[in-house]
C-alpha cells in the first residue's frame, strides 16, 4: 500500500497528531488531499467511524484517563475536550461510556470502559481490483426500500436486502432482473441513504413508503468483481483509498451504485457484482 496516496491513513495521522486542538472536517480533508465527501466515505470504510465521531471518541478517552487519575476540575477537563459546559460534557461522556465523569473519577480506573484507542490502518482491507471500464451511463429510475446509515450503522445493509429480495419480480414497472444498491443523499459527516431497488419504467403505482431515485446520465468508472459478496467492503475501501486518489479522476455529483446482475445468487452471495462510480477529470 502506498500510504501517501491513502486519504484514510493521512486523516488518522492528522487526527492523532492534533485532536487535542480544534479539528474540523475541512482541516482533515485538506491534509488528506481530497474533498470532504470523499474523505468521509474513505474514512468510514477504513475505520467504521465517521471522522468527527472518531475525534470525539479520542478526546473523551483522554478525558476519561485524566479523570481516572483524579483530575479535580471536571469543567476544565470538559473545556479541554471541546465542550462548553459541564452539562454538555456529561451528556457526551455518558453516551460514550455509560457512566458519568464523576463515576470514573471516583472509581479511579478506566478498566472495563469501552475506550476508543488509536486505530491503525489495516492493510488487509486492500484487495486486487481489475482495471475498471468506463461507460456513459443512461438515466435510470430506481425504486425500492431505503434507509439512512452512517459508518457505525452500515452493518445493517444486508438485513435491508433480506427485506427487499422477496419483492423482486413483483414490482410495478420493473425493468430487467438486475438489482441495484444505490448510495445517495450523502453528506460530509458520512451519512448516506442506501436504496435496495430495481430499475422501473416510472414511479407510478409503487408503494407509498418506497424510495425513488433518479440516477442521471453520467460518466462512470465501473469495477466488476467476481468474488463473494462478503468482499464488497474491501472493494469499496480500495476504490476510495487507493484507486481514486491515484486515478486522475474525482467523483462527480450523483449517486454511486452497486449492480447485481442475473448471475448473482442472493441465497449464496456468489455470482459477482459491479460498482459504478460517477467520475470527472480532476
Amino acid at each position: 500500500m502506498r500510504e501517501l496516496a491513502n486519504p484514510a491513513a493521512k486523516a488518522l495521522w492528522y487526527i492523532e497528531s492534533h485532536f487535542a486542538e480544534e479539528v474540523t472536517l475541512e482541516d482533515v480533508a485538506t491534509v488528506a488531499g481530497v474533498s470532504r465527501y470523499h474523505l468521509s466515505r474513505a474514512f468510514g470504510l477504513a475505520t467504521g467511524y465517521s471522522i468527527m465521531r472518531y475525534v470525539r471518541g479520542r478526546r473523551l478517552a483522554r478525558a476519561a484517563r485524566a479523570l481516572a487519575q483524579g483530575a479535580p476540575d471536571i469543567l476544565a477537563i470538559a473545556l479541554d475536550a471541546g465542550y462548553g459546559s459541564h452539562e454538555a460534557f456529561t451528556r457526551a461522556f455518558r453516551d460514550q461510556f455509560e457512566m458519568t465523569p464523576e463515576m470514573v473519577r471516583e472509581r479511579r480506573s478506566v478498566k472495563d470502559i469501552a475506550m476508543l484507542e488509536p486505530i491503525k490502518m489495516n492493510e488487509t482491507l486492500l484487495t486486487k481490483l481489475e482495471a475498471p471500464r468506463f461507460e456513459s451511463g443512461r438515466t435510470l429510475l430506481i425504486a425500492g426500500l431505503g434507509a439512512r446509515y452512517n459508518a457505525e450503522t452500515s452493518a445493517g445493509i444486508p438485513a435491508q436486502w433480506q427485506r427487499f429480495i422477496p419483492h423482486l419480480g413483483h414490482i410495478p414497472g420493473q425493468i430487467g432482473r438486475s438489482a441495484y444498491g444505490v448510495i445517495c443523499n450523502g453528506d460530509d459527516a458520512g451519512n448516506i441513504e442506501y436504496v435496495c431497488g430495481v430499475e422501473v419504467s416510472d414511479f407510478a403505482n409503487l408503494p407509498k413508503d418506497w424510495s425513488r431515485v433518479r440516477i442521471p446520465e453520467q460518466r462512470y468508472a465501473v469495477f466488476a468483481h467476481q468474488d463473494h459478496i462478503s468482499t464488497i467492503r474491501r472493494v469499496w475501501y480500495t476504490i476510495w483509498n487507493q484507486w481514486l486518489p491515484e486515478s486522475g479522476f474525482k467523483t462527480a455529483e450523483g449517486p454511486e451504485f452497486e449492480r447485481y446482475g442475473e448471475e448473482f445468487e442472493s441465497a449464496t452471495g456468489n455470482g459477482g457484482f459491479e460498482i459504478w462510480i460517477p467520475i470527472v477529470k480532476k
